[in-house]
């Protein structure tokens, strides 16, 4: 990969997303042969290891090391913990989104899915390789990139690795190039992404905001984004769950709308503002 120091050229002014017909994306997205066997390769391993908390668990004592979580989770609280995320924030948030900018969500899911299968398949992340989580963030315009970024330290190389691949991205030498520009709608995106990720990695204060426009254009999904869009916040809601399998159930059954006392303090007044 090239050398971060480099200044990647000048962003498009679009992606092949939004100029090529569907059927060249479907193409793009999946790649050549050994490209398909490899990511249904780690479709598979990602599958085996799903869940295994010999891996899981020394990542989370890491990041509650480096100070991203408060306390861990139990398995129980972070399995319904992500279902929660799933229904109240990340699809309808994302269905939103895609609806404001003309595009199918569910013809975005599938480019998702060809791309990259093994990144649908886990919310929180926990039980994906590095390059899992980092391939995620590069094909998918975040409504906020921080989870994902606090994340990746749960890896000693995650944000060197992270910031990398967002340099070779830019500079065309990424070997999932064409696949991830063929799902990715923004052409401005990458070269945001990479300014953002050297100020996180630097630790400096965020010079500017990667909210996405509907998250700030809606207080219901403003909400939702402080609950659910930074690491910490998220393991606190997680926390707050059910730790029993029949609780855990209850809470899923009979939960049909976000439960804004769980929700972080500062915003839990914000609904009786919304606008939309």
């Amino acid at each position: 990969m090239r050398d971060t120091a480099e200044i990647p050229p000048p962003p498009p002014t679009t992606t092949s997303r939004l100029r090529e017909p569907p059927i060249r994306l479907i193409r793009k997205a999946m790649g050549d042969g050994p490209t398909r066997r490899r990511k249904l390769l780690n479709l598979a391993l990602a599958l085996r290891s799903y869940g295994d908390e010999r891996q899981v668990l020394p990542r989370l004592q890491r990041l509650k090391e480096l100070g991203w979580l408060d306390q861990i989770p139990t398995r129980i609280q972070r399995m319904v913990g992500a279902i929660d995320m799933l229904r109240f924030f990340i699809i309808p948030c994302a269905a939103d989104y895609y609806r404001s900018k003309g595009i199918n969500f569910y013809f975005h899911t599938l480019l998702r899915f060809l791309d990259d299968p093994a990144s649908l398949i886990d919310p929180t992340g926990f039980n994906s390789a590095r390059d899992t989580i980092i391939g995620h963030v590069l094909q998918v315009v975040h409504a906020n990139p921080d989870y994902d970024l606090q994340l990746l330290d749960s890896f000693p190389d995650g944000l060197h690795a992270m910031e990398e691949q967002v340099v070779a991205i830019l500079g065309g030498t990424h070997p999932r190039a064409a696949s991830i520009l063929a799902t990715v709608e923004d052409p401005e995106y990458h070269g945001r992404l990479l300014d953002y990720v050297r100020e996180f990695r630097r630790r400096q204060p965020m010079t500017a905001s990667l909210l996405r426009d509907n998250i700030l254009s809606d207080d219901r999904f403003r909400v939702l984004e402080r609950t659910f869009g930074e690491l910490p916040r998220a393991m606190r809601y997680f926390s707050k769950l059910p730790t029993s399998p029949l609780g855990a159930a209850r809470h899923l059954l009979s939960v049909r709308e976000f439960p804004l006392h769980l929700a972080e303090a500062a915003y839990t007044a914000a609904p009786a503002q919304r606008g939309t």
